[in-house]
């Protein structure tokens, strides 16, 4: 299958890199740390990493540059934080980058469909205005002023104080969420002003004594725990139950799209869960021994104990992704 080759693709790019610094599994990642290059190690991850974000940023850049950058991937892969550093990077090449959030397009509440449970399905692209969406893209292409609209949550409704906004030479519009690379979104749009962007977080890190790869998901879980606990009040126990839901939506409304990009950017950094267990293990440490989830914290719990710990995040840059789940980020969002 077309997506499996894309994954290995993925995980191959991402292999090459770690094996750059002569990191080859775990083991050599656990002894680098034991050895003090624990600073090293991180500021070579990501340059690499930022390297990445300007080989995109000068596809971007050309003489017939697109005018919409979609920017697509599954929860907590770093979408957001991807974007605003693709934005400096563009801005570094002489583009104006303009951010649009799809939330704003969200249809009236009562509008909204209605998923098997009787709950109000907000991940479904019917939940968006695609109509309403497509004419604003049209007429900012033609070079005429718009209102992009302003949802208000709590009220369910787009409110009349929406902001005014037109097209400006060397301007482009980014936009990133899980329908970015649904072709239902930007239907009436056509492709060559377009530029698709799938970011993954597949970690290709191989266990020395068991020769496997990491988990695709659960790398993105553990992110996911550590950043709604942080921000959203939310305990482990919630996440880890919500989860299975998330990866349903996903399957439907992401992965399959993912195939539409013209670039894969995983923002896996090799040095991630050697810092992130210092963050998510407390977290854990208070589900239930007693229910099911408590299968997925022992899970999680062996995959973190093969790490050496880092623990200064002093050493994290703010510009970093990982910043977008632990805090201390040098962008707002």
């Amino acid at each position: 299958m077309k997506t499996d080759k894309i994954i290995l693709r993925i995980y191959d790019e991402k292999t090459q890199e770690f094996n750059f610094i002569n990191l080859f599994d775990i083991h050599d990642l656990n002894q680098a740390i034991d050895d003090g290059y624990t600073k090293d190690i991180i500021n070579m991850s990501e340059i690499m990493l930022d390297r990445r974000i300007g080989l995109i940023a000068d596809k971007i850049k050309r003489p017939s540059s697109p005018k919409i950058i979609l920017i697509s991937g599954p929860s907590s892969s770093g979408k957001t934080t991807f974007t605003k550093r693709l934005s400096l990077h563009l801005m570094a090449r002489g583009l104006k980058p303009y951010p649009i959030s799809l939330d704003d397009y969200f249809v009236d509440r009562e509008k909204t469909p209605i998923d098997e449970n009787g709950e109000y399905d907000y991940e479904s692209i019917d939940a968006l205005d695609v109509k309403l969406f497509n004419k604003h893209m049209k007429m900012l292409l033609e070079g005429k002023e718009i209102i992009i609209p302003k949802y208000d949550f709590p009220s369910g409704r787009s409110l009349p104080d929406g902001h005014h906004m037109r097209l400006d030479n060397d301007m482009v519009l980014l936009l990133e969420g899980i329908h970015a690379l649904n072709p239902i979104l930007t239907k009436e749009i056509p492709d060559e002003l377009k530029f698709k962007i799938y970011v993954s977080a597949l970690a290709p890190i191989i266990d020395e004594d068991e020769k496997h790869i990491i988990s695709r998901t659960d790398s993105r879980l553990i992110r996911r725990i550590i950043r709604d606990h942080k921000y959203r009040g939310a305990s482990a126990l919630a996440t880890i139950s919500r989860w299975a839901s998330v990866r349903r939506g996903e399957e439907k409304w992401v992965f399959p799209f993912q195939e539409y990009a013209d670039v894969e950017f995983n923002s896996v950094q090799i040095y991630e869960l050697s810092l992130l267990k210092n963050y998510v293990n407390p977290l854990l440490d208070e589900v239930p021994t007693d229910i099911p989830e408590y299968e997925i914290v022992c899970r999680l719990r062996e995959l973190l104990n093969k790490f050496h710990s880092i623990e200064d995040s002093l050493l994290i840059p703010p510009v970093s992704i990982l910043r977008e789940f632990i805090g201390g980020s040098a962008f707002y969002y």
